[in-house]
């Protein structure tokens, strides 16, 4: 029901949401496109795992295509040079943690946290997309979980040496989750999602992969505080 009353208020042809959509867009594209990057990069560091990782890069070059087609169906140009910027610390994260061979926190900042924060937001647009993105929408955010599921089973199965890194790479990296989210509050507010609702959703994704991980729900509490003030 709620779908049915929302959807409708949508001028998906309007200046004021095509503006906001070239930022929001940009932001899927060039994650996706990372996230394929990231995960080559961690088949370097995990040669065991190296043709699985390269089968979830390769999902997210064609996740890549997909949300690029679909500013394309809107008539929309990407504003790459801002979702470049908007990814950047995140981003420099993940490239000291590649270059030093902390594997652990790779598979934090892209397998947990850029999949969980990927899972709330395209959670949160299906419902107010235009009928071509839903559709391409519905079938990426499957995906998302296939390699969410595989960071928590490597972590899993590790986690007794990678507790101590992941809990510092937490530190470091999930206020910059806080920090992304106030960037594109007003953006994502004229695409019909609450800031909030995407917070919750993200919360709810990230803390049940630490929780399958091994984290107790004390130790979790401690770790989702990070940042908060930010929020």
């Amino acid at each position: 029901m709620q779908e049915l009353a929302v959807r409708p208020t949508f001028d998906f042809t309007s200046e004021t949401y095509k503006d906001a959509y070239s930022r929001i867009n940009a932001i899927v594209i060039e994650g996706e496109r990372e996230a394929h990057s990231n995960y080559l990069s961690m088949g370097e560091l995990l040669p065991d795992y190296k043709d699985e990782l390269v089968k979830l890069a390769k999902m997210e070059k064609r996740h890549e295509k997909g949300f690029t087609a679909c500013g394309n169906n809107l008539k929309v140009t990407p504003d790459m040079d801002f979702a470049r910027e908007y990814f950047s610390q995140l981003h420099g994260n993940f490239q000291n943690a590649y270059a030093q061979g902390k594997l652990v926190t790779c598979f934090l900042i892209q397998s947990l946290i850029i999949e969980a924060f990927a899972i709330a937001a395209y959670h949160k647009y299906i419902p107010v997309a235009d009928d071509f993105a839903k559709k391409i929408t519905e079938k990426v955010v499957q995906d998302e979980y296939t390699h969410l599921n595989f960071g928590e089973k490597w972590l899993q199965a590790h986690f007794e040496e990678a507790k101590t890194e992941l809990e510092e790479a937490n530190k470091q990296n999930l206020p910059l989750v806080w920090k992304m989210l106030n960037q594109v509050t007003d953006d994502a507010l004229v695409l019909g999602m609450e800031k909030e609702e995407l917070i919750e959703d993200f919360m709810m994704s990230y803390g049940d992969a630490l929780a399958n991980i091994g984290f107790s729900p004390r130790e979790l509490m401690k770790m989702s505080a990070y940042g908060l003030s930010a929020a």
